[in-house]
């Protein structure tokens, strides 16, 4: 997938996937369910930012206008800052995807 927002391009054939996940028994009882969603973490190698990439159904973050009040499944693309993916890699990633994507952010106790 690919898109230019604000003159970035943001190609997930080009950038770094940091891991993927889904919904699924989190919110989401099966694919067909109006809050399924599915999406992976990236980084684009030049110059370092960070976007969500996925798609999901009419009550998703990847929803879509269908007209007045009215919401369809979709996908999209989402920039983000590093905070942002690192608190979004840290409620859905496994932790050995989340150390491998941000190793300098985690410390031990």
């Amino acid at each position: 997938m690919k898109k230019i927002l604000d003159g970035v391009r943001y190609d997930t054939e080009k950038a770094e996937r940091l891991g993927a996940t889904d919904n699924l028994n989190r919110g989401a009882s099966g694919s067909n369910d109006l809050a399924y969603w599915k999406a992976a973490l990236y980084r684009t190698p030049r110059s370092g930012r960070y976007f969500l990439s996925g798609s999901g159904g009419p009550m998703s973050r990847f929803s879509q206008s269908a007209g007045q009040n009215s919401w369809r499944g979709g996908s999209d693309i989402i920039p983000m800052s590093e905070d942002e993916a690192y608190k979004w890699a840290e409620d859905n990633l496994p932790v050995e995807d989340l150390e491998a994507a941000f190793p300098d952010r985690i410390t031990d106790a």
